[in-house]
């Protein structure tokens, strides 16, 4: 433990992606923070690292171990990990190894609202705990409503779980957050080009036009429903994306990553449908002459019509052009979903490291 007169060295340790730029983002206000508290000077250091899971899934305790040895200065270690955890039947948000003075926090069981603010006050609630002697009674200022710590072992390991009925979904939500389904639309690229190709050619065939006209609004929001879910099954079907429990231990886990997976690819695939809606609407106001299509239809002609058209041509695109498609690059698809990527940071006994 540092003295009074010397700086408090703090290092922050965070997943590649989402978890770091987080991290990155809260430094200063963190440090700020700490320094009001513990009354002290502060010296915090980010590093960007992957933590190693074992044949089982879990955080590999043994490379806790190398982190704490790798910063033997450091009067705490905060790590804060893409990887979902979950023990005792709850969803684990913190873990707290007093020994090695270090504490696990589990990005994804953060949610996806106000993360910042949380990662914070979880941080400076885990310090508090591995810094007991540094504070005053300011603890419950960085208590969570939706979470409780419960001590396993007294003086030494702490652990902080997620509501027993909100932690799932909020985990789920926060592992989706990670995936980043705003990066995965574009490593779609490919089934975008062949599903336009093929949706274009709605803006040119009269009975596309007829149908769009003669269909309902909820008959045609069903169509577009039912081809992003066929698109999604396909992508997961295609890539091997449903991941299997290799044990009953990790089931619960597994659930947790194979329901991120589709919420990630219902997020990017419906954003890749949207954009192609947008441009064939955009594409039909140019080629499809008003007076033409009223004329067609029987009817005063809106834009609603040349949306209903934009539509069913993009479903039509979709099914025919792009449910053949995948990802640009098996690197895309190691990298779309928490469990492809969890295989690369996984090690077996042939690889130990």
């Amino acid at each position: 433990m540092s003295s009074p007169d010397t700086p408090l060295r703090l290092m922050l340790i965070a997943d590649p992606g989402v978890a770091t730029r987080r991290i990155q983002a809260i430094t200063e206000r963190f440090t700020t923070e700490v320094r009001q508290v513990l009354t002290k000077d502060v010296e915090v250091e980010v590093e960007t690292r992957s933590v190693r899971i074992d044949t089982d899934g879990a955080l590999d305790i043994a490379a806790i171990g190398e982190l704490d040895a790798e910063h033997l200065d450091a009067d705490a270690v905060l790590v804060l990990t893409e990887v979902p955890r979950y023990e005792e039947g709850q969803a684990l948000v913190a873990e707290i190894f007093s020994d090695k003075r270090t504490a696990i926090i589990s990005f994804p069981t953060l949610g996806v609202w106000d993360t910042k603010r949380r990662i914070r006050e979880i941080f400076m609630n885990c310090l508090l705990k591995l810094l007991p002697d540094e504070h005053g009674p300011v603890e419950k200022k960085y208590s969570q409503r939706w979470a409780r710590w419960r001590s396993t072992e007294p003086g030494d390991q702490h652990r902080l779980f997620a509501h027993t009925v909100t932690g799932d979904p909020r985990t789920i939500l926060g592992m989706t957050v990670a995936n980043e389904p705003m990066r995965t639309a574009p490593k779609l690229s490919g089934a975008l080009a062949a599903a336009s190709a093929v949706g274009a050619f709605g803006i040119f065939y009269y009975s596309i036009w007829q149908m769009a006209d003669a269909l309902s609004t909820v008959r045609l929001l069903s169509i577009g429903v039912a081809v992003i879910l066929s698109m999604v099954a396909w992508l997961i079907f295609t890539n091997r994306l449903w991941d299997k429990p290799i044990n009953k231990h990790v089931g619960r886990v597994v659930m947790l990553y194979n329901g991120s997976t589709i919420l990630t690819l219902l997020v990017a695939v419906t954003m890749l449908y949207l954009a192609l809606v947008v441009a064939i609407f955009f594409g039909a106001l140019v080629v499809i002459d008003p007076d033409f299509l009223a004329d067609l239809i029987g009817s005063d002609v809106s834009l609603l019509n040349y949306l209903d058209i934009a539509w069913l041509s993009a479903a039509m695109g979709v099914v025919a052009g792009a449910i053949g498609s995948t990802f640009d690059s098996s690197m895309d698809i190691r990298r779309v979903t928490h469990g492809q990527r969890e295989f690369q940071r996984r090690y077996t006994e042939d690889d130990p490291r």
